[in-house]
């Protein structure tokens, strides 16, 4: 997998934040589901169609966290 800059949060509502990698590569969206955080990754193809589930985080799709925390966050879905 090629490395990805830091993650950063940008919050939606109080359940959905979206992910990016650097300034505008949104890679995923992190949902309050069942009352804890699931990375729910996805991708955009040439012609911008989505493919949830997609993009460079695929096999991450579905990872839980405890609480939105960027660098936890960041940790688990960019390890060295």
């Amino acid at each position: 997998m090629k490395a990805l800059p830091a993650l950063t949060l940008s919050r939606v509502n109080d359940g959905v934040y979206r992910v990016l990698a650097g300034p505008d590569l949104h890679v995923g969206n992190l949902k309050l589901i069942g009352g804890q955080w699931k990375f729910k990754a996805i991708g955009y193809g040439a012609q911008g169609e989505v493919f949830p589930g997609g993009g460079p985080l695929t096999e991450r799709h579905n990872t839980t966290f405890a609480a939105p925390d960027e660098a936890v966050i960041t940790a688990v879905l960019t390890p060295p």
